[in-house]
């Protein structure tokens, strides 16, 4: 072992059974992860009224998935699962940080949460640090703030940028092209050695804004704004994939585009009107399929199969044991995910497990406290604020609009009996009663209206009027908070 970590800090290493002469430079690692991209942004997904000629060329070369989900269907603890390859209920970070204020709509309580991830936990760049790699972390981060940032995890560069900026012939609405400028300039200076570059886009998440051209060009889009911003992301795709090509480096780089959770269908801050994830139901913030499943595309000239479309069911906390296996390091241990890498080569099938959620908060979005677990092509849906359960078969369902747990009694009963034992296994944190609770601040927010219901693409003026009435009584709860002395955060 020691051999093989003084040969990769070199940045060669040895191909089992060739002689020594016979060396390959390591696999370089492009991680590109949006923020709220949706399941159907894409023009590659199927999504007419939105221009991605890089991605959609992307997809050609390498493998597209259908069922990729986060594991939270919001940011920071799915982007903490993705750096720690820990589910967010055993790292105690359920929610976005600094979390949402306790509100009399609740009736229950939100737990506390963690704060950032702890330098205890070992981050993704220092698994490939071990092995002569040299990191950069660009972009948003949103795990921890002072003396828990990426410098601190590991990382050996780190850009934040901007999160907003204002759109100009030279930069977009998000800070877009500066980011990728400098993960340009970062591979340039680096290409000679094995690199790990972890790209972090703002976009498309609210606030957002485009150069007037792309809004122009997008007039007849669905949100022409936020198509104009999705055709700048492209755009700086296809930048960073004509770079590698430049450099001589694109075959031997693995290149993965994903998000970190589903795509905002409801009216939120300054935007009446976002995104939609049709035909998956709701989107950021629910346990429904629209807030948790997330495109996701990888490509390695020569290693995944160009032009491949999965459906096999994966998650973001399994690239830390995939990309590690990719690179013939060897396995991690002690952690939640597992490798994909003979599902991505066209080696093997995915492997067949059940994947579970835990997401004990009420959201900005409409969401209550919640866990769901999905076994085969089963999924339940559990809330945690009144004893509700619900299943549907996502094989005959995939808009979850039936909920068959009444035809089901027995599979009812086990899902959730396994979704209890798997939280119990993870040590997952739980609510407690609200005393301030308000029952018809609850009725109007979450029963008169029901957030994941709502479909942006089939919905009426009226039901558009109906949203953003909701929104406005949403941020006036969240706005006066609770009564209730909020918890003390988990440190």
């Amino acid at each position: 072992m020691a051999r093989l970590l003084t040969i990769f800090a070199c940045g060669f290493f040895l191909v089992p059974g060739f002689a020594a002469s016979s060396v390959i430079k390591p696999v370089n690692i492009v991680f590109i992860l949006c923020d709220d991209l949706g399941i159907n942004d894409l023009h590659c997904y199927g999504r007419e009224d939105h221009h991605t000629p890089n991605l959609d060329r992307l997809a050609g070369q390498g493998m597209r998935f259908t069922s990729a989900y986060c594991a939270q269907p919001i940011c920071s603890p799915s982007r903490a699962a993705l750096l720690t390859g820990k589910t967010p209920a055993r790292l105690h970070l359920t929610t976005y940080l600094p979390g949402r204020p306790d509100c009399v709509s609740q009736k229950v309580l939100h737990p506390e949460i963690q704060l950032e991830v702890p330098l205890t936990e070992k981050m993704l760049p220092k698994y490939f640090k071990d092995a002569g790699y040299t990191s950069a972390a660009i972009g948003k981060w949103h795990v921890g703030g002072n003396g828990f940032g990426p410098l601190n995890h590991g990382f050996d560069v780190y850009h934040p940028g901007q999160a907003n900026t204002t759109p100009s012939a030279s930069e977009g609405g998000k800070g877009e092209y500066d980011l990728t400028t400098f993960a340009e300039r970062f591979i340039e200076t680096n290409k000679a050695r094995p690199f790990l570059v972890y790209l972090a886009h703002n976009a498309p998440h609210i606030p957002y804004d485009a150069q007037k051209r792309r809004i122009d060009n997008n007039a007849h889009a669905f949100e022409p704004a936020y198509a104009g911003m999705i055709e700048t992301v492209d755009d700086t795709v296809g930048r960073l994939m004509a770079k590698l090509e430049e450099l001589k480096l694109a075959d031997n780089t693995i290149v993965v585009f994903t998000s970190d959770n589903g795509g905002l269908h409801v009216p939120e801050g300054p935007h009446p009107k976002i995104t939609h994830n049709t035909p998956y139901r709701a989107g950021k913030g629910f346990v429904y399929e629209g807030g948790l499943r997330i495109p996701l595309l990888v490509r390695w000239p020569g290693h995944v199969p160009a032009g491949e479309v999965s459906d096999a069911p994966i998650i973001n906390t399994d690239w830390i044991p995939t990309l590690m296996e990719l690179a013939g390091l060897p396995a991690p241990t002690g952690l939640d995910g597992i490798s994909l890498a003979s599902l991505l080569t066209g080696k093997g099938p995915a492997p067949k497990r059940n994947l579970y959620w835990h997401f004990p908060h009420y959201t900005n979005q409409g969401s209550r406290p919640s866990g769901a677990m999905r076994e085969g092509n089963w999924m339940l849906v559990e809330f945690y604020d009144e004893e509700t359960v619900e299943l549907y078969d996502l094989k005959s369902d995939i808009r979850e609009a039936r909920n068959v747990a009444a035809l089901n009694p027995e599979r009812s009963v086990k899902m959730r009996a396994a979704l209890a034992a798997w939280r119990n296994q993870m040590s997952a944190q739980t609510n407690r009663p609200n005393p301030d609770f308000d029952p018809e601040k609850f009725r109007s927010l979450y029963v008169d209206v029901d957030a994941s219901q709502f479909d942006p693409a089939q919905a009426t003026p009226a039901q558009w009027e109906q949203m953003w009435t909701w929104r406005k009584g949403m941020n006036a709860v969240v706005s006066h908070g609770s009564k209730t002395k909020p918890e003390s955060p988990g440190k």
